[in-house]
């Protein structure tokens, strides 16, 4: 079964262009070391949750949207060896600075329990 990294991001609402770009760049490096898929969404119904939600997460201001992503890989075998070369690879460095606040974005790797 296929293995999964997911990602929240908040990202300032009139940087979604320079987000994109930055987003197209880097999806085929991912492709090139194992990645089957690669999927960035940008957040236009993210609601106010009353505990906790998404915006809260990633402690989003109001001048910012929350960006949803995930990348897909065969396994966690081929992601942990890919996700190690992505990371070492050059091409991933910014030249400038990040169009979003990687401090706040939440990430993780997930095992899929279900695939319909």
């Amino acid at each position: 079964m296929s293995y999964v990294d997911g990602f929240v991001i908040p990202v300032p609402a009139n940087g979604k262009q320079a987000y994109l770009d930055m987003a197209a760049k880097a999806a085929p490096i991912f492709h090139e070391y194992g990645a089957t898929r690669v999927v960035e969404c940008w957040g236009d119904n993210v609601p106010d949750g009353k505990v906790t939600d998404f915006k809260g997460a990633v402690k989003a201001t109001e001048a910012e949207n929350v960006v949803f992503s995930w990348i897909e890989w065969p396994s966690k075998e081929v992601r942990d060896a890919g996700m190690a070369k992505v990371m070492a690879d050059t091409r991933m460095h910014p030249d400038g600075e990040m169009p979003f606040d990687g401090k706040r974005m939440i990430y993780g790797g997930f095992a899929p329990m279900l695939d319909q």
